[in-house]
Parts: structure tokens; sequence; C-alpha cells
């Protein structure tokens, strides 16, 4: 009995305890992995082109949301594991894998049928990305609403997928490989999350974000022109490459005898 103990002890010794996720270094790593998704998400408006690129107002209206969602996410899942038996950074991990994956998923869908319900209904304040021109406030508030209802939709049903049997396995090998508790804290709050946040919040952006049909009826106008260009500057570097030759050919011509021009001539062109 006391070789189960303390075997069991040092089981736990070597990953997150109860409290590891809200102690001053889980809170620590947490504000950091906020930070660098903040960043991330100003990164991609420099990306955009230049022409269509969002105006700060825009930007923050549309990241706002996914920033309050991604919030009210992760403190849920923080809440969770700790409600769970066994090791809280497995559980929040499983809980934050499916977040990015099957609530993702969740998102787009929702995300799409308000858009289809804005253009049936005329209801353009549900509109994702679309908050009228000058920009209305009462908009953005709107669909912060729906997001985050949206975000409950997504908890509540990926915390009913959790109570299958089978993620008590899951749990058990997941982070296996890790043995120091610090470490795996680090894997858990920041190294695993950044790189997916890194490309959930640059995907989940992209839908919330207004798109504008006269741009890509614009862009592929453009493209058109550029492609007729490119087409028209060929065929003049051709046919200027030509008259070239026989402006050679026939100075050429006049310095050779006039029985070996058709000979020549043949030569040069085949």
């Amino acid at each position: 009995m006391n070789v189960t103990l303390v075997a069991l002890r040092h089981q736990e010794d070597r990953h997150c305890s109860k409290d590891a996720l809200t102690d001053v270094f889980g809170w620590f790593l947490q504000l950091l992995l906020a930070c660098l998704a903040f960043t991330c998400l100003i990164a991609k408006r420099f990306c955009e082109p230049r022409l269509h690129r969002r105006s700060w107002q825009i930007w923050f209206y549309d990241t706002s949301k996914q920033g309050m969602g991604a919030i009210a996410i992760h403190l849920a899942n923080v809440w969770l594991a700790g409600q769970y038996q066994g090791n809280p950074c497995t559980w929040y991990l499983i809980n934050f894998l499916l977040d990015s994956s099957l609530g993702l998923f969740i998102i787009f869908v929702g995300i799409k049928t308000c858009q289809r319900l804005s253009r049936r209904k005329g209801w353009q304040a549900i509109n994702f990305g679309e908050y009228g021109k000058p920009p209305n406030v009462n908009a953005w508030l709107a669909q912060c609403c729906l997001y985050l209802g949206l975000m409950v939709i997504v908890k509540v049903s990926i915390t009913l997928f959790m109570q299958l049997d089978f993620w008590e396995n899951v749990k058990d090998f997941i982070l296996t490989p890790i043995h120091n508790p610090r470490v795996e804290l680090v894997f858990v709050m920041l190294i695993i999350p950044f790189f997916v946040n890194m490309l959930m919040y640059w995907v989940t952006d992209n839908f919330l974000m207004y798109k504008d049909p006269n741009n890509r009826r614009r862009d592929s106008t453009e493209v058109s022109l550029l492609e007729k260009a490119k087409v028209n500057c060929r065929t003049h570097r051709k046919k200027k490459s030509n008259s070239e030759s026989d402006v050679l050919l026939s100075a050429d011509d006049e310095l050779l005898d006039p029985e070996q021009v058709p000979i020549i001539r043949g030569a040069i062109h085949t």
C-alpha cells in the first residue's frame, strides 16, 4: 500500500499540479501567449495588400471579437481543466486542441449562417466584418454578441464531447514523454498554443473580415489586363526581333554574291 502511494506521489511530482495553470508562472505564460497572439494579428494586417488593407478601426473591430472569444474560451478551459481528475495540463491541452479543430469548424458554420441570413433578411448588422459607412459601433456590438454566442456553443459542444470514456486513455499518454512539470506547463501553455493559435487566428480573421466583391472583380480585371500586356509585349518583341533579322539579312545580301543569297537564306532559316 505504501509503495503504491509513493509511486503515485512520484508520478504526480513529474506532472502539473492542480494549481499549476493558475499560479504566478502559469499566468505569466498565459499573458506572454496573449501578447504573441496579438502580435500575430498585427503582422497579418501588414501582410494584406496595401490597396485593400483595413483601417485600424476596422481591424480593431474584426480582431476584438476574436480576442474576446479567445479569452472566454481560454478561461473556460483553465477552469474545466481543474474539474477533471488527474493532470490538469493534459485536460487543458485536449480541450485546446478540440477548440482549435472542431471548434473552428463550428465557428465557420456559424459565421457563414449569419452572413447568409444577413443577405436574405437584409440584417446588415449581423454580416460579420461589415459595419456600415461610416463604421457603426452598434453593428460591432451586435457581431461581438453573436461571436461570443458562437463561443458558448463551441464550449458546450466540446465539453459534452469530452464526456466520452476514451478521453481517459488519451490523457494518460498525451504528455507521457515529459517528466518535468515546468517544461510540461511551457509546452501546454505557450509552445503548442502559440503555433496552433497563429494558424487559427489567421484563418478565423479571414472568416471575420469583410470581403468586398468589387475588389475581387477589380483584382481579376487587373490580372487579365496584366496578362494582355505581357502577351502584347512578347508579340512586340518577336516582331521587333524578326524585323531586325530581316534588316541584317538584307544588309548581308548587299555584300554577298547574288547567286549565293538564296542558299545562305535557306541555311539561316533552317
